[in-house]
């Protein structure tokens, strides 16, 4: 029976793990909502590319279509599931996930993902005032210092289809910028809540600052990288970067299911 299929495949088993786990986002401090999230990473850490119908793409001389493809799976009030593929070489650049949670598992390729850490509390520079005592190379203009945000420099990841699921919450990772390494890559991508610019959930993209500090012939020792204070830059959408669309070809997935109905 169709709805049988349905009931068993894994995708619709991590789409009802989402469900459940996500919901509990009021009670995100709560054992509850840990024990669940490490459940459903247990999950993501079991799919394979053949559990979504999704063959491996190889790359084909000059890139042609979008350097990035979206598959969408499913969405819900709690969270919203898809696949992005990524063409050789392709980036998916610097940006954030407002108050968002995420989980992200390779399904196969290799790509590195360069994560900033959102700083608790941290005030952003008024209108029109730049940080005190930060100067950039090369200086900014008087319009931009409203875009300036403040982070924590994270870590680079490389993830291949043996990886765990890598992790973002709204503040650790919140910003990170995905490449496709050696070859196409694609990965399985959960967030939570969906993106809602009408309640403050839009995409920013960012661009790292450079301080006369860090200049080429400056002398004075880099701070350990978990302490490093990093200066982004919001901006446009980057001309070079644009996403398609194609359907998902895996089993039907109804994050709605009770989990009476999938046994």
């Amino acid at each position: 029976m169709p709805g049988d299929k349905m009931a068993s495949s894994l995708i619709q088993k991590i789409a009802r793990q989402a469900r459940i786990t996500f919901k509990l986002l009021p009670l995100a401090e709560a054992g509850p909502f840990h024990d669940n999230l490490n459940r459903l990473s247990s999950m993501l850490e079991k799919v394979q590319p053949e559990d979504l119908n999704l063959g491996l793409r190889r790359s084909q001389g000059p890139r042609h279509g979008p350097p990035v493809t979206y598959m969408h799976i499913c969405e819900t009030e709690y969270f919203s599931m898809g696949v992005f593929l990524l063409q050789r070489g392709a980036c998916i650049p610097l940006h954030d996930h407002p108050g968002m949670y995420g989980l992200l598992k390779v399904l196969y390729g290799n790509v590195a993902i360069k994560c900033f850490d959102k700083e608790e509390g941290e005030a952003e520079p008024a209108a029109g005032v730049g940080p005190p005592g930060v100067q950039f190379n090369p200086p900014l203009l008087q319009c931009q210092q409203a875009a300036l945000r403040r982070s924590l420099r994270g870590s680079t990841e490389m993830l291949g289809q043996a990886s765990r699921p890598c992790l973002l919450t709204p503040l650790h990772s919140n910003m990170h910028q995905i490449d496709a390494l050696d070859g196409p890559a694609a990965f399985l991508d959960i967030l939570a809540p969906p993106y809602d610019p009408d309640v403050g959930r839009d995409c920013h993209y960012f661009k790292v600052l450079q301080t006369v500090s860090e200049s080429p012939g400056k002398a004075n020792p880099p701070p350990p990288p978990e302490q490093e204070a990093v200066w982004l830059l919001e901006v446009p959408q980057p001309a070079d970067f644009w996403c398609g669309g194609e359907p998902y070809p895996g089993p039907k997935v109804d994050p709605d299911r009770e989990a009476g109905q999938m046994e």
